[in-house]
This record gives C-alpha cells, structure tokens and sequence, in this order.
C-alpha cells in the first residue's frame, strides 16, 4: 500500500517548518483544478477528515520548484484536504449502518435524559442552568483560547531561544577565545519565564471573574428551594444580603469609598496575574501596568498581541467603570457638603456666643441690641437656630436695616427640643441662651419653651451661660422657673408691655425714657465692683462718677441682693458693687471726690408726717428687713397726692385683669376705668373673673363696661372721648397673631379719636406745638389732632416697628413699641442676668419706678445750678435724677455730660427721677 494510504496527514502537524515532500506537491496540482469549480469553505473544521489517495508524482515536476514553494502549498493544500476528503479508505461500507445506528442509540438515549431533566427542574429552572451552562462554556473556550495562544507564545519563545543558544554556539566557533556554555544556558534558563506559574496566574484570575457569578446563581437556587419547601412568609436569601448590603451602605459613613477602594484593588491584582500569564514580564510590572490601564484607559493602545490586548483591554474597561463610580461619589459628597452647608446641618465650633432659639417678629430689634452691645468688644458672635430653612433665615436677616457693627450672625437648621441640634450650635459653650416665643397662642408658646427648657437643662456637658425665656402668659412663670432654676430668667412680654402702657398713660414722655434705658443705643443699666469705693457713703458715691449715675448696690450683706435708690447712709462694704447708669461698661470709672458747693434746698411747706399703726399678720424669714425699711422710711420733702383719673381701655387682652389690678393700685380712690370692646359685658365679667379678679375687691377704681367696635366711628362717638386723662389702644385678642392687622386696627382707632376729640374740643393754638420741629399748619387735621393730643394722652401699643415712624411724625400718640422693647429687655438680661431683678422692680406696683418729675419741685425760676447740685437737692426726696428735658425740645437727656458744669434752669423743664411708689 502507498505511503499516501497509510498515514493521513495529522491536524496538529507543525506547519511552521514544513518538511519538503514529492508527494504534496502533487497532490496540489491535482487539486487545483477541483478547487477551481467549489466555492470556498472553511478553514478548519471540527471533525478532521482523511484525504484522497494522491495521484503519481509528475516527472516533470523540478526538485527545486519543489523545494522552494513548498511551505505555501502545503498548507494551502492542508485547508483543501480537509473540506473535500471523503471517508477514511479502510472503513468498510458494510459497517458504516452499524455506526450509524450505534449513534442514533446514543442520540435517542441522551434525549431521553434530557426530557427527564426538563420534566424533573421545569422550565424556568431549565432555561437558568442553559444559561450558566452557556456562560461556564463560554469562560471555558475563553481560557482555552488564550491557553492555546499561550502555549503557542512559549513555543515561539523556546524557538526563539534556541536560535539565540545556536547563534551564540555559531560565535563561539568563529571566534579565538571560547565561551562557557553553560553560563548561557544559565542566562536564559533566568530569562525563561516559568510556564507553569503562568498558567495557574491565568486560571486563578479566571476563577476569581467567575466566583461572583457563581455565588449569585448559587444564592439564587439556595433561595428558590427555601421557597418552595417553607410555606411561612419569610424573606429569601438574596433578599436578606440585598438589606445586608443596603444597610451597610446607608449605615457606614464610608462604605461606599470603600467598596470603590476594594474593587479597585481587586481589578488591579486580577489584571495584574492576567497579565503576568499572557506577558513575559515579571509580577511587579505586570501589576504596575494593570494600575496604569486602570488609571489611564489609553495606555492599553501599545499592547501587542491577541492575549495582552485583550486582558488590556478589559482592565481599562474596568477602568473606566471605576473612575466613573469614583467621580459620582466626589460629586455627590461635594455636593452632599455644600447642601448640608447651605442648609444649616454643620456644628457651629464657637464658645462665648449669643444662641437664640426660635423665630419671632422680635429677632430683627433683639439682633440689633446685640450687635450695639458687642460693638466695644469689637463685635460677636450670634448664633440663630430655628425649624426654618436656612437660606430663608438669612435672606431674612439680610432685609434688616441695620449695621450689625462686626457681629456674625450663624444660622442654623434645627429644633431645640432635639439634644443633636443643640449639640450641634455648642450650646455648652454658649454664654447667654435667648429662647423667643413664637407667634401665636400664648400657652403654647409657653408650652414649647417649657419643654425647650427641659432640653437644655438636659445637656450632659453642663450650660456655661444663663437662659433668658419669653413668656406670653405671666401664670406660667412659675412653672418655667421651677423646672429651670437659677438657670432661667424669664421675660413675661405681655405682663411688660402693660406695665409699661400704664406707666406711660400716668406720665406722658416714659415711653421715650424706657427706650433710652432698655436699648444699647444710649444708656444703660451695668453693675461693677470699685474695691476703692469701700467704706464710703452712698451720697458720696453718687457724684464719684462723672460718666454713670449711681442707681444702686449689690450688697453682699443682703445675700446678693440688689437694693435701688439706698439710702444715703448706706455705707458700701467689701464685695458690694455698684449700680450705675451709664453709656457702656468701658466708658465710666470713679473719680476722687469732687468739691460741690450744696446748694440749700428752696423752702416749701412740708406737711407734717402724721404717726401711722401698722399691723403685720404672719411671719416671714425677711421680716426683718421689712422692719428696717418702715424705720428708715423718711418723710418726703414734698408729698403731691394722686388725684382722680378718668381712663379708657380699648380692646380686650388676655392678661387684661392684670392690668386692672396695676391701675388699682396705681390710682387714686374715685377714678374710673372705661372699658370699651366687642366682649359682651356679662362674658366679659366672666372672663375677669377666670382670671383671677375679684371686682368687689377694687379699692380705687370703678369700672364702667361699654361695648362696641373701635375701629367704627359711630360706636366711638357714643363715648365721652373729651374728658378721659388717658386713653390705652389695646392690640386685640382677636387679631393679636397678625401684627400688620393688629397694627392697622389700633391706628385707625387713633385716627378716629383724635378727630372726635378735635371736633369736639374749642379750637385754640396749641402752645406746646411752638417750638416743634416739622409743627404742620394750624388748619391740617393733624394739626388739630395735636391740638387734642394736648388734652389727653393715648397710648398705642404697636406690635411692628414699620408703625412707629407714621405715629412719630404725626406725633399725635404717645406710643409704646411692644416688640421693640421687648427685645430691649431680653437682650439686656441676656449681657447681665442680673438686670432682670432691676426691671422687675422697676416694673412692679411697689418698690422704686421711674417718675417725670416737674423742675418746680427742685429749682427755681432762672436758678444757676449744676446737675450734682440738682442730684443732692432730690436726694432730699429720697429721689434719684437720671435725666432731664427742657422746655423747648421733644427728647430728654439721660445721663446728662459735664455734670459740674453749671447751666440756666427753667420751671417748664422736667426731670426723669427714679424714686418710691406714692
């Protein structure tokens, strides 16, 4: 048998280096013509096929054509032989039904197992396991094609190696000195990279792509036979590591980071033994260059081979993936910050800072005060905290027109009952706590501030400062004080503002007075210890200053006590200290004593003090100084007594029965007191009653019940409008929640009757308006207003400030500014809690208040004094003067400059004294 008959040739044959054979090149020629007439096919085939028996060399064929092309045919004629070669020649045809049907036995039995597969999984269960058996088949020819073309690389690379030894053998012939050999192959045994360690780099990194898959599909199955063998509703497993993964990532503030810092770590060293298994580079640098993709995606465009491109090229695509997961987190915790930023969510990292707890109409004045308290101090820090948005807060507060003289103002988002947000504003380090009442209902305002302040006093870390609490209602003081203790001051605002309103409507011109004293803007109220005034008299520490009045002591003896307008004999001890009246805490200090000539005291009829019995039922733990202050009870220098007043409240306040009592106590016996709203009268009576007044036990005052709407003028003309000493417009209950409303209200009920009154009254020139600045003319209706304005006094309450300028110019009410004030007096306690004791006092139905005193009582016409010779001359009336105002002008001077210097005085002035209740 021909050679061409026993031996086809092998599929695997090395075609590199073909051998040269007669036989090949004859198969070619007489193959080509065939080829001539059959359309192409493929290259390679999956089952090799024996090719046909060649015909007889050709004797004209030359050795050497042969010889030459015989690489080309051969593998060309390769490709051919194995699409047209018939069966093999030594199977017989008897047996090819056998095979055939041997392979119809195994085909039928294979799909009888298969359809018992299908019936047993069903088909979901059928169609997942294609699918991983696809994917397994899948990453199974992937790491077998690059394991071929590995294998081919190594063989090229052993070739390449032998070439090199053989050349190196071939230079060492040609040349004079011999060569170790056996270094050489040293050398390129090291150069030689281990085979074996790069395939199993290869199949580890393979194995570590396809271990997530498997894991997930393996999770999957575990779940679907939980499922279908446990009827309780329970969750599946990949649900239970889907809330794992969730809670990992939304519980660790650096979760996310770290995954991308894992899975960038994981795509390098996976790509890195991909590398080192497809390239002869070492571990090191096939590690570098897999972060080098990962980093740069371009730097896989110099990779040369089939195997290196495309390990390349899936690390940059990895790449790519991770880089894009790293910008999103950047972008996200930037944009993450700047939200929480710009929201108020950051710590406020302060110490000795003003915090303010809420939201009211009264922020703008308070933010005001403050920023004229620390203006010596070279401005502060004010912290705002509020469940209001933070952008709205300060575009709200950049509204304000106002300087805020160097002082920050830090807003923050948050709730004071929640310890995280005080916390978050440092309210351990916080030097004075201002918490505001909100709008609205007073008991739940009260409410709130009542639990606001149990969360304060709740911080673990102690409070540095003191709080300052606004009240609506002056019945829940107690309460916020018990639950506080020495912590709390409060600020009852309405219980101040009608005080205030009374005091006013009495003595026309307070209300300007209290502005002066209760803001930063003038002068104020400071306590200080002078060790150098120990031992010395409280007369002569009343002209030891020239800068400040002296107004009081804090004696220690009285445990801390702060006694207004001593006596003069009161001699200061070590530890007292001072209270004075003064421009700032920086701008006064005592001087020796100054040299003034005392000037005597103009002779007025004094009455004669008639002997008193007093009647003390109890017992206190003070009593003793209730002794003491009836034995060092001085009859005054001139006694005026209170005669009887006619006064008329219109509106109805919640705390209005408090006001009643005030006035009873205030006036003199016989005056009646008009109230004029849209209460009925039995309700009305009612409601007094709820409220703690017991009508039958009114001393001085009548009360007289009118109902009607104060904004309709003829309700109002039904009223005797000419002959009331005072007239109090009430912001009412009704329509207290809106300050605009209530605002509009009680100037339209000013309007009204001022116009009545001027009807009414005779119409003369007003000689209190000669010498007004901006007087208008005699025939305007103001005019004639202010004209009637001199008649009696109305006192407006007036919850916004934008009111205050239309009732200024027109000057035709003495105004009192509610929230103005009120946010006077928080932000004075909040610098010293100790003023809170003063105003109190000050406020009270007994005790020291502030009077406008008449210049009669002190001078005489045209008389030549100084203003310490004025001071010693009331000290006679056991009065304090603070202040003054001349006849001519509208403001009074508290804490006048140059007090010995002497000046002209006029019986039209008056003085601003602080002195005893009458």
């Amino acid at each position: 048998m021909d050679s061409h008959d026993q031996s086809p040739p092998s599929v695997s044959r090395d075609w590199f280096f073909p051998a040269p054979s007669p036989s090949f090149v004859h198969s070619y020629s007489s193959s080509q013509r065939h080829h001539l007439h059959k359309p192409p096919a493929r290259r390679f085939s999956t089952y090799p096929r024996h090719p046909n028996p060649p015909p007889a060399p050709s004797a004209a064929s030359s050795p050497h054509r042969d010889l030459k092309y015989a690489g080309f045919r051969r593998r060309t004629n390769f490709s051919r032989q194995y699409q047209t070669s018939p069966p093999p020649p030594e199977v017989a045809v008897s047996s090819l039904p056998k095979q055939i049907a041997q392979k119809c036995d195994v085909s039928d039995e294979k799909t009888s197992n298969l359809s018992k597969f299908t019936e047993f999984a069903g088909g979901r269960l059928k169609f997942r396991w294609q699918m991983a058996f696809l994917v397994a088949l899948l990453i199974t020819t992937f790491s077998s094609l690059i394991h071929k073309n590995i294998s081919l690389h190594n063989e090229t690379n052993d070739l390449q190696a032998q070439i090199t030894k053989l050349n190196g053998r071939l230079q060492a012939c040609n040349l004079s000195k011999p060569m170790d050999f056996d270094d050489l192959e040293s050398e390129e045994s090291v150069k030689i990279p281990n085979k074996r360690l790069k395939s199993i780099s290869l199949i580890v990194s393979v194995t570590i792509l396809s271990v997530p898959f498997l894991f997930l599909k393996y999770v999957e199955y575990i779940s679907k036979l939980r499922s279908a063998g446990n009827s309780k509703e329970e969750a599946s497993l990949n649900k239970q590591l889907a809330y794992k993964v969730d809670v990992f990532l939304s519980v660790r503030p650096y979760s996310k980071p770290l995954a991308l810092l894992v899975a960038t770590l994981l795509l390098i060293g996976v790509g890195g033994l991909a590398l080192f298994g497809v390239t002869d580079d070492s571990l090191a640098d096939c590690l570098w260059l897999s972060w080098s993709f990962v980093a740069d995606s371009g730097n896989h465009a110099n990779s040369e081979g089939v195997g290196p491109r495309l390990v390349s090229v899936s690390i940059s695509f990895g790449g790519m993936l991770i880089f894009a997961m790293m910008l999103g987190l950047v972008t996200d915790a930037i944009s993450e910050k700047f939200d929480s930023l710009r929201k108020g969510k950051s710590e406020v990292v302060k110490k000795d800072h003003t915090l303010i707890l809420g939201w009211s109409d009264k922020l703008g004045s308070l933010l005001n005060q403050l920023a004229i308290a620390n203006e010596s101090l070279g401005g502060g820090i004010v912290v705002v905290m509020a469940e209001r948005d933070k952008e709205e807060m300060e575009l709200d507060i950049a509204k304000m027109e106002f300087d805020f003289r160097q002082t920050s103002v830090i807003c923050r988002t948050g709730s004071p009952l929640i310890l995280a947000d005080l916390k978050k504003v440092s309210v351990s380090k916080a030097r004075a706590i201002i918490v505001l009442a909100e709008d609205g209902n007073a008991d739940q305002s009260d409410a709130r501030a009542l639990r606001t302040v149990l969360s304060l006093t709740g911080v673990k870390e102690g409070l540095r400062g003191h709080i300052v609490v606004e009240l609506g209602d002056l019945d829940n003081e107690v309460l916020v004080k018990l639950v506080g203790g020495d912590l709390v001051e409060t600020v009852v605002a309405h219980d101040v503002i009608g005080r205030l309103m009374i005091q006013c409507a009495r003595q026309p011109g307070l209300a300007q007075v209290w502005e002066d004293i209760l803001g930063f803007e003038n002068c104020e109220f400071y306590i200080k210890r002078w060790p150098q005034l120990d031992g010395m008299q409280f007369e002569d520490v009343l002209i030891s200053f020239p800068d400040a009045i002296p107004c009081g002591v804090k004696s220690v003896s009285c445990g801390g006590k702060i006694i207004l307008n001593p006596d003069d004999s009161y001699v200061l001890q070590e530890g007292d200290e001072v209270l004075v009246i003064a421009e700032d805490d920086d701008t006064y200090a005592p001087v020796p004593l100054p040299t003034v000539k005392e000037a005597p005291f103009i002779h007025i009829s004094r009455p004669a003090r008639k002997p008193q019995k007093i009647l003390l039922c109890g017992w206190r733990r003070d009593i003793d100084d209730m002794i003491v202050v009836w034995g060092g009870n001085l009859p005054k220098a001139l006694f005026v007594p209170n005669s009887m007043e006619k006064i008329l409240l219109c509106g109805w306040r919640r705390d209005i029965e408090d006001m009643i009592m005030v006035l009873d106590a205030f006036l003199a016996s016989g005056s009646e007191l008009w109230m004029f709203n849209e209460v009925f009268e039995g309700v009305r009576e009612q409601k007094l009653i709820d409220g703690g007044l017991d009508i039958e036990r009114l001393m001085n005052i009548t009360l007289v019940h009118r109902e009607g709407n104060a904004v309709i003028r003829r309700h109002l003309e039904s009223l005797p409008l000419e002959s009331f000493d005072s007239i109090l417009i009430l912001a009412d209950e009704s329509v207290e929640d809106s300050a605009m409303q209530a605002d509009s209200r009680s100037l339209a009920t000013l309007l009204l009757i001022r116009d009545i009154q001027a009807k009414r009254l005779p119409y003369r020139e007003a000689k209190a308006s000669q010498g007004r600045k901006g007087s208008f003319s005699q025939g305007s209706w103001i005019g004639e207003m202010q004209q009637a304005s001199d008649k009696s006094v109305i006192i407006s309450e007036i919850l916004d400030p934008r009111t205050k300028n239309l009732l200024s110019m027109s000057r035709i009410s003495d105004y009192v500014l509610s929230n103005e004030l009120v946010s006077m007096a928080l932000a004075m306690v909040a610098e010293d809690r100790q003023i809170n004791d003063v105003l109190e006092e000050l406020f009270a139905e007994e005790g020291n208040e502030m009077h406008i005193r008449q210049a009669d009582l002190y001078i005489e016409e045209g008389e030549e004094l100084s203003f310490y010779e004025i001071l010693l001359r009331a000290r006679q009336r056991r009065e304090i003067v603070i202040g003054y105002r001349s006849g001519n002008v509208e403001k009074a001077v508290i804490n006048p400059p140059a007090k010995m210097e002497k000046r002209k005085w006029s019986v039209k002035d008056v003085f601003v004294v602080i002195a005893e209740k009458e």
